[in-house]
């Protein structure tokens, strides 16, 4: 009795797994091109290639959070300058929102995708359409965005 009790809670347990499994699979595999897709950490599952191809047909801005003298050292010929040390207790200054259209997708990229995901916090509530990028800086110059030339 006792091992029949078990076996069926074991198959009641599975199937809620399988369903959850199922469902989550689904989910994930549906292809709606306008909604962002985040990974568990929240950055962007959009690809190097749609992010580029977008700030490339003007359909997106790509945003640097790194501090001014990371900046300086090199970025992205496309990027804008909004560096996460501005944004204090989730305020973000005036003159940084002025630079952030409510009708692109703003890509967010720093050195090595932790700082993107704090200013996604600060600017979520604020009605842009938000994309923090897991790659780096060195990881886009790889891929290819062209680096901004040198003074």
């Amino acid at each position: 009795m006792f091992k029949s009790l078990m076996i069926a809670g074991m198959m009641a347990g599975l199937s809620v797994f399988a369903s959850g499994s199922l469902a989550a699979f689904e989910e994930k595999s549906t292809e709606d091109t306008e909604m962002p897709k985040f990974t568990e950490a929240g950055h962007t599952t959009d690809s190097l290639e749609k992010v580029q191809s977008r700030i490339e047909a003007k359909e997106a801005i790509l945003l640097d959070v790194r501090e001014q003298m990371e900046w300086d050292a090199g970025h992205l010929s496309k990027a804008r300058l909004m560096p996460l040390s501005k944004i204090k207790d989730g305020m973000i200054p005036e003159e940084f929102l002025k630079m952030l259209p409510k009708d692109k997708t703003i890509y967010l990229h720093c050195r090595s995708g932790g700082r993107v995901l704090k200013c996604a916090e600060a600017l979520k509530d604020k009605g842009y359409d938000i994309r923090p990028l897991k790659s780096g800086y060195e990881a886009l110059v790889k891929f290819g965005f062209e680096k901004a030339e040198e003074k």
